[in-house]
This record gives C-alpha cells, structure tokens and sequence, in this order.
C-alpha cells in the first residue's frame, strides 16, 4: 500500500515512531503522466518527535527505472598447445587448409590462363615444390599467432572478420575439387 501511495503521489499519513514519511513537493493534480515524482524526505524521531516541526530534507527525486544488457559470459581462454590447435575440432585445421584453398584456388585458375595448362599438368609440370613450398610457409605463418594464444575473432574487424575467412577457405576447397573434378571430366583446361 505504501508503494502504491508514493506511485500515485500522496504522502504517508502514518505517525509511527520511527517511521519515514513521502510528502509530494507539488500540491497541484496533475494527471498521472504529466506528474514529477519528486519527494521530500522526514524522518520521524524515535523519541516521538512532532514530524510538522522538523526541517524537511532537500528534495530526492526518484531516477528513471533503466534496463541495462546483461554483460556477455567470459569467454575461455584458447588453449596454446599444438594438440589443441591442431584437433580436429581446434581452431588450426580448418583455417589452415582454407587459407591453402584460397591460394591453390586463384593460382590454379592464374595458370590456367596465362599457360593454358590444367591442373593436372600444372602438378606435373613442377607444382609439387611451390605446393610444398606454399604449404609449410603458410602453415607456420597460421600457426605462430595461434601459438601465442591470440585467436582469429580478437583480430577481426569491419568486412574481415573470422567468419568470412572461413566460409571464403569453405568455399575455396570446394571450387578447387569442383575445377579439378571438371577438368578431369572435360579432359582438358575449364577456359
């Protein structure tokens, strides 16, 4: 009853001993939605005090009911060992290997055009040294950020984010079979 008393703006009438009192600073009626829910504060003394005799507090008005978000769960820390980055569910496999499609894909289609060779006689024509080559570079510079505990989705921002890189390596890896399964089929170059 009290709260519905202070919502609606009129002031506790109770004279118990050591009670607080709300007393509206405007007297004037306004409606509800219009009213400023402002207060003055008396406290009635133990002793039974007279509370018409007291000073009234400086007025408190009451602060607007906010919503605040809930703050994100903490997000556990990446594993640093090599076993953990390079499972089969860790962060390295699939990040790795996208990166490799992603480079294997437009080199293989670069080639095709500028030499007109497919894939098959790119490989046999040398490709097994710049494959090696390509794979061991790209597999350490993925490795070393991994290794000392930064991962993909700290370092993503704007149109670059973790995400895109792997449905872009997803992709890749399967434009790469897609290029060479059709190559294989047509017996010849795909351009």
């Amino acid at each position: 009853m009290a709260g519905m008393q202070m919502i609606c703006g009129a002031g506790l009438s109770s004279r118990n001993v050591g009670s607080n009192q709300f007393v509206p600073l405007r007297s004037v009626r306004r409606p509800l939605f219009q009213r400023d829910f402002k207060f003055r504060v008396r406290s009635v003394a133990e002793d039974g005090g007279d509370v018409a005799g007291e000073k009234e507090k400086a007025a408190v008005p009451i602060p607007p009911q906010l919503f605040s978000t809930p703050s994100p769960p903490p997000q556990p820390e990446e594993s640093t060992k090599i076993t953990d980055i390079m499972a089969f569910n860790g962060p390295g496999p699939e990040r790795i290997n996208g990166r490799l499609a992603m480079i294997g894909f437009v080199s293989a289609i670069a080639v095709e055009l500028t030499r007109g060779q497919d894939i098959f006689s790119q490989i046999q024509n040398g490709g097994i040294p710049w494959f090696l080559g390509t794979t061991v570079i790209l597999s350490v510079a993925s490795l070393v950020p991994l290794l000392k505990g930064v991962s993909a989705d700290s370092r993503s921002g704007g149109l670059m984010t973790s995400d895109a890189e792997l449905w872009n390596g997803r992709f890749a890896m399967l434009g790469l079979i897609a290029l060479a399964y059709t190559e294989y089929v047509k017996g010849g170059t795909l351009v």
